[in-house]
């Protein structure tokens, strides 16, 4: 995810120092290691979930107004409250093993939130210019087909900056601790320069080469101010382009259609493309660069992409948001849920 380095480095510094002080709570070596960030939103993060979570919220207040989420996956939970609570290997493997949590669990395990939150604070507190103050709220728990998701629980709906760690602890197999912060917060600890305020001809990539891109800006604002508003359905069952096209009726916009493999700069030229629609089997490698291929069109303009799939792993979930989708539909298509997504990223007005 390009940008927020400011906020990626506090982020690295709070939890390679949690990772010490929970090691040291816990009596044996633990780290906590930053190792990726993307965009996603709450429905593609809970739709790739296979095992329960733990969600502690952490109240920011002072100058950076709102909340965000530490997620630590169940089997974690109960691996870390366990070895603080003195429970043997054999009895930590079994209640790992089926999902086991226990009020001294959750007690426990809230010991170990209260570290990491600590780490939290003094890093906030020594790299932003305004006061912060970071609250954290008692965790919650969810596990999938089991507990019901609403627009505020555990966490409520939006876009959110996902921020991934590598938790090791000798001798298990541990997962790994996200951190999710609303875009609107993000942008409060670290600002991101308007389009058109980046430095002149240049970006940065996420590899962090510098290359020029002023005649790409060009033609994109003008294609975004000036095109014909559409859609971009790409799909190669033909069937389910057409199901998706008729469920696209209600927005009044241009339907451009293709497979997969066709010519996505001939679908955009003279479009102000609102959203692009990717519809595929399973989430291949092949079908999930169709995101980067709709991205490069429109590198500082990027209208939000869709992705769709029968089979999605949470893998393929990932690869998809790092691609550059914004949300996931699973086939076959809920005429409701489409039509829910397509309002909110062409922001248009409820029915």
């Amino acid at each position: 995810m390009d940008g927020f380095t400011t906020l990626y480095g506090i982020l690295e510094t709070a939890l390679k120092q949690a990772g010490e002080e929970c090691g040291m709570l816990l009596g044996q070596e633990l780290s906590i290691t930053l190792s990726d960030s993307l965009l996603t939103s709450k429905s593609s993060y809970f739709g790739g979930l296979d095992d329960g979570i733990f969600v502690m919220g952490v109240d920011s207040g002072e100058s950076y107004e709102g909340q965000f989420y530490l997620v630590f996956s169940l089997p974690d939970a109960i691996v870390m409250s366990s070895i603080l609570l003195g429970i043997p290997p054999a009895r930590i493997q079994e209640k790992k093993r089926l999902s086991i949590i226990e009020s001294d669990d959750i007690d426990a395990f809230s010991e170990i939130g209260n570290m990491v939150n600590g780490a939290l604070k003094t890093a906030f507190l020594g790299a932003l210019p305004n006061k912060v103050s970071l609250k954290l709220l008692p965790p919650k728990k969810y596990i999938p087909e089991i507990n019901k998701i609403s627009a505020e629980e555990p966490l409520p709906d939006g876009d959110y900056l996902m921020f991934r760690s590598r938790i090791e602890l000798p001798g298990q197999e541990m997962n790994h601790l996200d951190v999710l912060i609303p875009t609107h917060l993000g942008n409060l600890f670290d600002p991101q320069p308007a389009v058109g305020e980046a430095g002149g001809d240049e970006k940065t990539s996420a590899g962090g080469e510098a290359e020029s891109v002023e005649e790409d800006r060009l033609e994109a604002g003008s294609a975004v101010n000036d095109g014909v508003e559409s859609i971009v359905v790409l799909e190669d069952n033909e069937e389910q382009r057409q199901q998706i096209i008729e469920l696209l009726a209600f927005t009044g916009f241009q339907i451009a259609e293709g497979t997969l493999n066709a010519d996505i700069k001939e679908l955009f030229a003279g479009r102000n493309v609102k959203l692009v629609i990717i519809g595929s089997h399973d989430a291949d490698d092949r079908e999930l660069a169709v995101c980067i291929k709709v991205n490069a069109m429109r590198q500082d303009f990027p209208p939000p992409i869709i992705m769709s799939a029968e089979c999605w792993t949470r893998t393929a979930v990932l690869k998809a948001l790092k691609y550059g989708a914004r949300d996931i539909i699973i086939k076959p298509f809920n005429g409701d849920d489409v039509t829910t997504k397509v309002r909110r990223y062409c922001k248009l007005a409820a029915a």
